[in-house]
């Protein structure tokens, strides 16, 4: 801003006039900012700014339309146009426009590897793992995350939306956490993932904390990593997604849920678990470790 030059330069014994008529603009806009050096558009746009590099924290792959809405659903009166100027200001991009070379680079993991592909459980809540599936329903994506017990298979927590937002992770987990009963029966428990950006993010990295859980990260290029949790997206895959065109996404996910619940989890026996479905072995397994105590 040149504005205070005229200010330094008044100081000097220069008046207004000469000075404003030589740095190019009128008395009236400097008496303007005399009078006011922060307009409220300058403070909603520092706000904006301040919000975005919070929302592209914790969800990296937004574009400015969609921290936009992100902007809008804590509170911000911001239109598409000022996210894109609060985004340009601070210099955030989404990191799918950013190309390097043919392959997208996995970001950096926030957490050790504590499986190392060993992808056994001796009792509940040991090991869980999570990850995001992506589906057509009509014209619009359906996203699906959902987290695994390896103890029993089962779901223990499951979460659908149209964005894959760092939220979706969250709700997940936490629906994981309610499922088995909070966190004092869950404390210690590794949750493995990988280097997706909402495993990444702040939001999801509290919720691990605050339930005192233990993050785990596979490696890059590790396709025996999500071997184990990619078993159950196959058969949804094949017992759900392929079995018709799904016009609507609330048609989608109705059966989706209605699968795992009805299903996956009480229908379906698996070999593993000496064929029986994942609610059978685990109210066998709590049977049994009663009898025992």
């Amino acid at each position: 801003m040149t504005y205070p030059v005229v200010t330094d330069l008044a100081r000097d014994g220069i008046s207004v006039t000469v000075a404003c008529r030589v740095l190019g603009f009128s008395r009236q806009a400097y008496y303007q900012w005399l009078a006011e050096p922060v307009s409220d558009r300058e403070w909603s746009d520092a706000h904006a700014a301040n919000a975005v590099l919070d929302a592209h924290r914790d969800d990296p792959e937004f574009g400015y339309r969609f921290l936009a809405d992100e902007l809008r659903d804590r509170g911000l009166d911001v239109s598409d146009h000022q996210a894109l100027k609060a985004c340009r200001l601070v210099r955030v991009r989404c990191c799918h426009s950013v190309r390097h070379g043919s392959r997208k680079r996995p970001g950096p993991p926030v957490h050790d590897d504590l499986v190392k592909r060993e992808f056994r459980a001796d009792a509940p809540n040991r090991l869980w793992l999570t990850d995001i599936s992506e589906h057509w329903a009509g014209d619009s994506k359906l996203y699906l995350c959902a987290v695994k017990d390896v103890f029993s298979n089962r779901i223990v927590g499951y979460s659908i939306d149209r964005r894959m937002a760092s939220q979706l992770a969250v709700d997940a987990l936490q629906m994981a956490v309610a499922r088995r009963g909070g966190k004092a029966n869950v404390a210690g428990c590794r949750v493995h993932s990988d280097r997706g950006s909402q495993f990444r993010s702040r939001r999801f990295l509290d919720t691990i904390r605050a339930n005192g859980l233990v993050g785990s990260m596979g490696r890059v290029g590790a396709a025996g990593d999500k071997a184990a949790m990619e078993s159950f997206f196959a058969l949804l895959q094949k017992n759900v997604l392929n079995r018709r065109r799904w016009a609507c996404f609330e048609q989608l996910r109705l059966a989706i849920v209605t699968w795992i619940e009805r299903t996956y989890h009480r229908r379906r026996c698996q070999a593993r678990l000496g064929r029986l479905t994942p609610v059978e072995f685990e109210m066998v397994q709590s049977t049994h470790a009663a009898t025992a105590a």
